[in-house]
């Protein structure tokens, strides 16, 4: 798995603007920004993203993801 598929991956199954990916293959850091974060904990945000690439971690391809979850205005 490669940043660029776990970037597609994010941004496909969640309204976001802007995912940025780092890391080695294994072990991946995303930055997410969404509207959709607004009022939301930050448990509730990871768990908006951990779904969009769910089957992903539970068939191994995705070792590990890291996240930091932002509103826009947050991200200024």
């Amino acid at each position: 798995m490669t940043e660029i598929d776990v970037k597609k991956l994010i941004e496909a199954g969640m309204d976001c603007e802007s995912v940025t990916v780092s890391g080695d293959g294994y072990h991946f850091e995303a930055k997410v920004v969404s509207a959709a974060f607004e009022g939301k904990r930050p448990v509730a945000r990871q768990q908006m993203v951990y779904a969009t690439v769910q089957s992903e971690i539970s068939s191994g391809e995705l070792h590990a993801l890291s996240l930091k979850t932002l509103t826009p205005a947050e991200a200024e």
